[in-house]
């Protein structure tokens, strides 16, 4: 259910607080009407932009190569391992030529190089200085001669020996350990080198942006100038059009005529039904729910909850029937009482339509509860 009402007025208004400046307003206008030929890009402003493409452009094509380059360079790791297979060579010929004495466990001296010749010539010095003294004294090769050599070979070789196989133990071990740091020394290099060339390649990933924005550095150029190209006669007009239209509407004359249109819904409708039929009857409230005097023995009520919203419960009738608080739709002010869809569980009787709405006979409605009380 629902209508609509129309009202129709005429309004008339006149307004000249600027009477006296209209000739200088006037000219204001003339000047700016006169400016609207000259909103485009100017040649100077033509002249900047196309450098600045050019310039664009030129700078692309001497540097987007070069910045590829080195992009593309970084990202297969610049390098960083190139030097790999000569250092992993040199550390194979250090250890070639440190391995024999490193591995060597066998410190014997008389297995060193040119030992042995030592050894024989001291030995033979021994010899010589001890049979010479026995011969000197007329008892050479006798017991005691022999006895004094091999004391006097003794004690002249064993200091040499020792020296030599303490000098082979320190040796080995001294070239065991150089290899120890020749290894670690070059598996250093090497993890160093692989980390340089993943550094590289990261830093590469960058540079592939990098050298993608130099690319298009020209095409964005050109895009930021036509920008600018259809950009300054707008701005230009957008000026124009908030220095003229204000003025313009200075000390101007307006006539009018509107119609406006209410739209009512059914709610809406019968509540004016009823607030009619409360002053027929003679009744105070004005609302639907507020009663409308002996009116009320005449007509249900729109009690339905679709056709209120801002429903809460308030209390309760002696038969326990909820009552609520609500608003109608579309009215501000607030009613109390029952809804159609709790009355008709124990008393259909009293409820009905009134167009899309249900509606409730509060006097059937609520026989129940007086019965209770009586």
């Amino acid at each position: 259910m629902g209508g609509e009402s129309k009202q129709t007025s005429t309004t008339q208004s006149q307004t000249q607080p600027w009477l006296e400046a209209q000739p200088a307003l006037k000219n204001i206008l003339t000047q700016l009407q006169g400016g609207l030929n000259n909103t485009g890009v100017t040649s100077a402003e033509n002249g900047a932009l196309n450098t600045i493409v050019q310039n664009a452009n030129n700078a692309a094509a001497k540097y987007a190569p070069a910045v590829d380059n080195y992009a593309t360079t970084l990202l297969g790791g610049g390098g960083a391992t190139a030097q790999s297979g000569n250092i992993n060579d040199a550390y194979q010929a250090y250890l070639k030529a440190t391995q024999p004495l490193a591995s060597n466990t066998n410190y014997d001296p008389r297995t060193t190089p040119g030992f042995s010749d030592t050894i024989a010539a001291l030995t033979s010095d021994i010899t010589n200085a001890t049979n010479g003294q026995f011969a000197a004294a007329g008892r050479d090769l006798s017991g005691y001669n022999q006895q004094a050599l091999g004391r006097g070979i003794a004690q002249g070789v064993a200091p040499t020996i020792m020296a030599q196989y303490n000098q082979n133990v320190q040796n080995q071990q001294g070239a065991a350990k150089d290899l120890y740091n020749a290894g670690n020394t070059t598996a250093g290099i090497q993890t160093g080198l692989t980390q340089q060339d993943l550094a590289n390649r990261g830093q590469g990933v960058t540079a592939a942006g990098a050298a993608t924005d130099a690319a298009n550095t020209g095409a964005n150029a050109t895009l930021a100038a036509e920008a600018q190209r259809r950009g300054i006669p707008v701005q230009a007009l957008g000026l124009l059009a908030q220095i003229g239209i204000p003025i313009a509407g200075l000390g101007s004359q307006s006539n009018g005529t509107t119609t406006q249109t209410n739209q009512m819904s059914g709610v809406q409708q019968f509540m004016g039904i009823t607030g009619g039929l409360s002053q027929l009857f003679g009744g105070s409230g004005g609302g639907a729910a507020g009663g409308i005097g002996t009116a009320a023995n005449m007509i249900k009520f729109i009690s339905d909850r679709n056709a209120k919203e801002d429903i809460e419960e308030v209390g309760a009738l002696h038969d326990g029937t909820p009552v609520y608080r609500y608003r109608y739709k579309g009215q501000p002010g607030f009613q109390i009482g029952l809804m159609a869809q709790d009355v008709e569980q124990y008393a259909p009787e009293a409820v009905g339509k009134i167009g899309e709405f249900k509606a409730v006979d509060y006097k059937l409605a609520t026989e129940r509860a007086v019965r209770k009380v009586a």
